[in-house]
């Protein structure tokens, strides 16, 4: 039996992923939103793509959550996107509202699901839904990290004129502005970034990798980043689906790795058919692990202000 994958948000985002995962022809894919006729057209929309992609992928489209019921994996993209001027954070009270009804009611139509949360703010959003889903810590990651490591290796292949294949970067930490790029740890076909590029050059990579998503969103004046977010988003569901046990950074909940627990916070974790299977630590050092809990405890402070059991009834 085919595996099914639902979207929760059919927006740019949601819609993006629909079509990304529809070419890996890996799960049927249902389209949810509040937005009547919107996640219909988008599906039949993509649906008609199909034979042309010659591939066999069931699109549905509803504005009912009973479509998404025996889902395998449920993805949350849906939320107010970022304006001009508005960081993640500013999200977060209507957004847990939003991510909150998701949770609720998918849950109830797939006790068995793996979640995996897009809306921002992302850590945040990932605690929501596993409260308000009240399954495993295990069962719910973030995407996070795929996305902010990606954007740091679209920048150093500009800066270097390399592959993005023999690019390799980490970034870990809270998915906002502390986040914690390792430059350590980042390479070029093996050579540490710190050997490649001066330092002043990539103190200024490094920064343009933190705001990132705020590029986008001045640019785009009407709304924020769907392509890299969305693709990244499909390289989650297919290592999960295939039992990839797949190593990525990423947002998981947190039982005293790198000093830190209770919250979701980015790590790289390895992934397989029921979500996170563990949390790779990697040795940092002072400046990078004091970032790190900086970062974690942003996380955390925005954590207490909202209370998860109202916006979970």
């Amino acid at each position: 039996m085919k595996c099914k994958v639902s979207i929760i948000g059919a927006g740019m985002t949601g819609s993006t992923t629909a079509h990304w995962l529809a070419d890996l022809e890996i799960a049927d894919i249902v389209l949810i939103d509040v937005v009547e006729g919107m996640p219909q057209g988008k599906a039949l929309d993509l649906q008609e793509a199909m034979p042309v992609m010659g591939r066999d992928v069931h699109i549905t489209g509803s504005n009912d959550y009973d479509a998404t019921a025996d889902s395998d994996i449920i993805v949350i993209t849906a939320g107010l996107a970022r304006k001009p001027g508005m960081s993640r954070d500013d999200l977060m009270v209507a957004n847990a509202k939003i991510v909150a009804k998701a949770a609720a009611e998918t849950i109830k139509r797939s006790p068995d699901a793996v979640y995996v949360v897009l809306t921002n703010p992302l850590d945040i959003m990932a605690h929501m839904t596993m409260k308000v889903s009240g399954v495993e810590p295990y069962r719910v990651v973030g995407q996070a990290g795929i996305l902010d490591s990606a954007r740091m290796r679209a920048f150093v292949a500009m800066e270097l004129g390399v592959s993005v294949e023999n690019i390799h970067c980490y970034v870990l930490g809270g998915h906002g502005d502390e986040m914690v790029p390792l430059t350590r740890h980042s390479n070029v076909a093996g050579v540490p970034l710190e050997e490649i590029i001066p330092a002043e050059r990539l103190a200024e990579i490094v920064e343009r990798t933190r705001y990132g998503g705020g590029e986008i969103v001045s640019l785009l004046k009407t709304g924020s980043a769907y392509y890299a977010p969305a693709v990244a988003l499909t390289q989650m569901v297919e290592a999960i689906l295939k039992d990839r046990h797949l190593i990525v950074p990423a947002s998981a909940y947190l039982h005293g790795e790198y000093g830190v627990r209770d919250i979701f916070f980015g790590v790289p974790v390895q992934l397989g058919r029921m979500g996170v299977e563990k949390v790779i630590e990697y040795k940092l050092s002072e400046s990078e692990l004091s970032a790190f809990r900086k970062s974690a405890a942003g996380v955390a402070e925005n954590i207490a202000k909202l209370n998860l059991e109202h916006l979970g009834e």
